[in-house]
Parts: C-alpha cells; structure tokens; sequence
C-alpha cells in the first residue's frame, strides 16, 4: 500500500516540507482568510446595530424624560391636577409606573419620586444592554483573531472570553449595588456567584464611602490589569 510521507531530506539530509504539506497550509490560510472576511463583515453590520441601538435608547431617554417630567408635575400639583394633561397621565402613565411606585414607597420614599426612579431603571438597561452588545463583539472579535493563532491565539481567547464574563459580571453587580437590588435574583445571582470570590476579600479591606460599596470598582480595574498581565505572558 503506497505510504504519503509528510518530509522528505534534501540533498544535505535535511527534511523540507512536501508539496502536500505545502499544500495543505495554504488551504489553511485562505479558509481563516476567508472566515475573517465574514467576521469582518458581520462585525460591520454589527456595529451599525449598536449604533441604532444608541440612539433608540437615547431618544428613548429623552421621551421618557419629557413624559415623566410631566406626571412628576401633576403628582406635585405643579399643573393642575384637573386638566387634560393630568386626566390623561393618571389614565395612561400611572398604571404603567404602578410596580415601581410600590417599590418606591416599600423603600421608604415618596410615591411623587417614582416617575424620576423609572427613568433610572430604563437609562441602566440601556446600559445593561449597551454593555451586553460591546462584550458580544469583543467575544467574536477575540474569537476571529484567535483562528491564525494557533495554541497562542487560543490561549488569548480563553483569556479574553474569561476576563471578559467576569468584567461584565461586575459591572452588573454595580448597577445592582445602585439600585438595592437583591442579590438572590436569578438575573443578579449569576454575577455574585462569578465575583464574590474576589469582592469578599476586597470589602475586608476597603471601607465603604457612605451608602457606596466601591470594591466592585476596584475589582474591576484589578481585573484588567490581571488581563493585560496574562496576555503578556501569553505573547512571552
């Protein structure tokens, strides 16, 4: 049975690389040319998301704004409270900030305070969201410049993707932190599972300022510094 050796020796007995080896690594390059072409093209269209996505968020934002500014008006009587404006947001408005004004008053605030707190919740999960969509492209990005890497390109991979789950992990604590969010909620239970092991440490040592817990900050910024530190022992 014919036998394809993968070397052959020259004439001064050293092994050069066959043609079908020859062969095959060009295959290789121009199949991960071809899947960064994609992911180039893919990550073009994507950032024209996030970009619409922006600005819906932000003209969102600025709707709600007016809105809520409004029912704050009429819950304060600035407007009177019989006209119009103020018929139509008790019709409209109030039924929709109902779960948040409940919230509001369990806390200890005041029920005039819940349009302004609706507004927070809406502009941090545009936040949330922004975020989420960024980390989404830096996944696929790291993954795309991974393809040509070999064991390096895979060992930075492991260490962005790790990195980067544990960084957006954070930065969902802080927002929970923001908004006294119980940590025992399955969409905040996952980030205290992922970070408590270095957040426990840290609150032992860093006093809180006030009513803020500045140990996520610090976490997050121990973090990327961890990252950039195995990235250079990867590229070593």
């Amino acid at each position: 049975m014919y036998r394809r050796r993968a070397t052959r020796p020259d004439s001064h007995g050293l092994t050069r690389a066959t043609p079908q080896r020859t062969t095959q690594r060009a295959l290789d390059g121009f199949i991960a040319e071809g899947i960064l072409r994609r992911v180039t093209a893919f990550l073009v269209g994507f950032d024209l998301l996030l970009l619409g996505v922006r600005w819906a968020l932000l003209v969102l934002a600025a709707a709600l704004f007016v809105v809520f500014g409004i029912d704050w008006l009429v819950r304060t009587r600035r407007i009177n409270p019989f006209g119009a404006p103020a018929r139509f947001v008790r019709k409209t408005i109030d039924p929709l900030l109902a779960p948040v004004e409940r919230r509001v008053v369990r806390a200890g605030g005041l029920p005039a305070s819940a349009p302004w707190w609706a507004l927070v919740v809406v502009v941090v999960g545009g936040i949330l969201l922004i975020v989420s969509l960024q980390f989404v492209r830096r996944m696929i990005m790291s993954a795309a410049i991974s393809v040509n890497g070999g064991p390096h390109g895979l060992y930075d991979l492991l260490v962005s993707w790790t990195f980067g789950l544990l960084e957006l992990a954070l930065i969902v604590r802080i927002i929970g932190s923001w908004l006294s969010m119980s940590p025992y909620r399955p969409w905040i239970r996952w980030s205290v599972l992922l970070t408590e092991w270095l957040l426990r440490p840290l609150r032992s040592v860093i006093p809180p300022f006030g009513m803020l817990d500045v140990s996520p900050l610090v976490a997050y910024v121990i973090l990327i510094v961890l990252e950039s530190f195995m990235h250079s022992i990867g590229a070593a």
